[in-house]
């Protein structure tokens, strides 16, 4: 049957490929579609693996519930009724909604699941994760007392936001965007580094110099073009600071229309290298005035002295992020440092006289005299002598100052004060970051994480139940959704030329019956029977379909290159349209199943012919 079939499409050669390429066009047609959304798919998953390092599942001591938070800024008031406008303007509840789940924020015990992690039952939630990073919220107060113009630069706090009196504004627009503020650029350009070596490596890339070997080394970044943010530059004090505070003051005073670039700076990896900075300990900026320890980072005579007794720091190695990573202060550059520093500076605490002071007085406030819990504001007759004499030398701003650091270490705790002077317990980190290598160990992360909150709520353990936010790995995966989406509606209206296409073929298969009448007269008064009859004509459809679908998946094939060309041209994604080897093999499949279907009718009219009949058709 499929050589008699053959043979018969081989003496129609035209009209053969011209059906078959129209019997194709269906199958162009979705498989491009195919194509661009599996090579789309590729992409999205490619983001979702890299972002996997940059954007970690990340618990948080205390965290806010977003989903609550979009919830309360798109709610009705289910309570009432639906109305319609009738002339009369209504209030609606939407401010005690938006304030309640601000203030909504969960307490996480990340001292109990950092004990959960290290124990047999956590054992698989460590081994998911490719990498366990726990941070203790240090502040570090580092300076460059080798700026340009001369002046002691505050590096860490970042002093320029200070200076251009933006300090503010990026710590409330931090707490209102909780977990989402990782995911915009931040102020601060002196960060740690990741504590394993496997994740660090797997997130920079070396250009010049060596990895910090020692807690007094630190690495700088740049981006792919060896170029760092002026931003960052000016943080850092290796562009004159005051330059550009002073045009920032005179744009405000609308003295100029914009504020003039600074004039760009080029410094060679030898300057670089060596570079020093220098690590003043948190316990190092507070002075004792009668009974009370006072801040003293806003007095630069002290500050100067405290950084002529600091730990000199110095950039030992240059270094990039890898093409993979999408950190978010990946294009502002930075100064990062090894984690070890983080122990120095708690060790240095430790003997400080500041924290033997306040661990020998665990129920006292060191920086108001008064107990823990004792909210009190501070009056004249809350003074000594002494602190009334240190008062009265200050000026009003300075009192103003001094007044509101007092009140606000009134509603401080042991703990908040230890943190502040840089003592932390390895034991009670503020956050955890769980890395994952692919989306699906991030989703395994999270079901891990449900199945130990399902373990403390059945041993009556509520407090330790964990809550967190997952924002860019939602993201990703309602972009997957879409595409997906989108995909299936196209490929559903695309399938109907499928069925147009099969039913031509149906008519074509009914043409070739017609043709060969006498052919089918023979074969039965040679003894072939009527399914005989039938197979032969169910193998020329079956030839049919087969290079139908072939054809159609070998032009999807070509006609990826040039797409892939000019998407990769416009978006700089190369690769977009790839057809799956399941989705061609899919494709053809389908193709002939489509065209055997459309050939059954013609087939089984040709078997029912009488062969007396055929043999005398002209």
């Amino acid at each position: 049957a499929l050589s008699l079939s053959f043979n018969n499409l081989l003496t129609k050669k035209g009209r053969t490929l011209l059906t078959a390429f129209a019997g194709s066009i269906g199958i162009i047609g979705i498989g491009l579609i195919m194509s661009l959304s599996s090579g789309m798919q590729g992409y999205i998953d490619r983001v979702e693996q890299d972002t996997m390092t940059s954007y970690p599942v990340t618990i948080e001591d205390n965290t806010m519930d977003m989903s609550v938070l979009m919830s309360a800024m798109m709610d009705r008031d289910e309570q009432g009724e639906k109305r319609s406008y009738d002339g009369t303007v209504r209030s609606r509840a939407f401010a005690d909604k938006l304030l309640d789940s601000i203030a909504d924020t969960e307490k996480n015990n990340l001292t109990a699941f950092r004990k959960y992690l290290n124990s047999p039952g956590g054992q698989e939630l460590k081994e998911t994760a490719s990498a366990i990073e726990y941070n203790y919220g240090i502040t570090m107060h580092v300076y460059n007392k080798q700026a340009v113009g001369d002046k002691l630069v505050a590096v860490s706090p970042n002093g320029l936001m200070d200076e251009l009196g933006m300090s503010d504004m990026i710590s409330l627009r931090d707490q209102f965007m909780g977990g989402m503020s990782s995911a915009m650029p931040g102020s601060e350009v002196w960060m740690a580094l990741p504590a394993e070596s496997s994740l660090r490596d797997r997130e920079y890339e070396l250009l010049d110099g060596h990895w910090p070997e020692n807690e007094d080394e630190v690495m700088l970044e740049v981006d792919d073009s060896g170029e760092i943010s002026d931003f960052t530059l000016y943080s850092l004090g290796l562009m004159n600071q005051s330059e550009l505070v002073e045009n920032y003051k005179d744009l405000q005073a609308e003295k100029t229309e914009e504020i003039t670039p600074g004039k760009p700076v080029a410094y060679t990896k030898d300057e670089l290298l060596g570079m020093e900075f220098t690590l003043v300990p948190n316990s190092a900026l507070y002075k004792k005035v009668g009974n009370i320890w006072v801040d003293e980072s806003g007095d630069e005579a002290f500050v100067q002295e405290a950084v002529t007794n600091g730990r000199m720091l110095k950039i030992t190695g240059i270094m990039k992020p890898r093409e993979t990573s999408l950190g978010p202060v990946s294009t502002m550059g930075g100064v990062y440092y090894d984690r070890s520093l983080e122990n120095w500076i708690r060790t240095e605490g430790k003997s400080s006289k500041i924290v033997k002071e306040q661990e020998a007085h665990q129920d006292v406030n060191v920086f108001t005299g008064r107990k823990f819990g004792d909210s009190a504001q501070l009056t004249a007759a809350d003074l000594t002598p002494e602190q009334q004499m240190m008062l009265a030398s200050l000026s009003q701003q300075e009192l103003m100052d001094y007044m509101a650091s007092y009140n606000d270490a009134a509603n401080a705790t042991y703990e908040s004060n230890m943190a502040r002077l840089g003592i932390f317990n390895d034991d009670t980190p503020t956050s955890i970051d769980l890395y994952a290598d692919t989306f699906e160990d991030k989703e395994k992360i999270g079901d891990l994480i449900a199945e130990y909150n399902d373990l403390q709520q059945a041993e009556g353990n509520d407090a330790n139940v964990i809550s967190y936010n997952d924002a860019v790995g939602a993201m990703m995966s309602g972009v997957s959704d879409i595409i997906n989406i989108i995909s299936y509606v196209l490929m559903a209206f695309v399938s109907i030329s499928l069925v147009v296409s099969s039913i031509m073929i149906g008519i074509i298969t009914y043409i070739s019956v017609l043709e060969r009448v006498k052919e089918i007269g023979i074969l039965r008064a040679m003894g072939a029977s009527k399914r005989d009859v039938t197979n032969v004509f169910n193998a020329e459809t079956f030839i049919i379909g087969l290079l139908s679908g072939l054809l159609g998946v070998g032009l999807t094939v070509l006609l990826n290159i040039p797409i892939s060309m000019v998407i990769e041209r416009m978006t700089g994604v190369a690769g977009i349209a790839q057809m799956p080897l399941n989705g061609a093999v899919i494709l053809i499949g389908v193709e002939l199943l489509l065209t055997m279907l459309a050939g059954l009718i013609p087939a089984r009219m040709a078997a029912r012919k009488d062969p007396v009949q055929a043999l005398r058709s002209e």
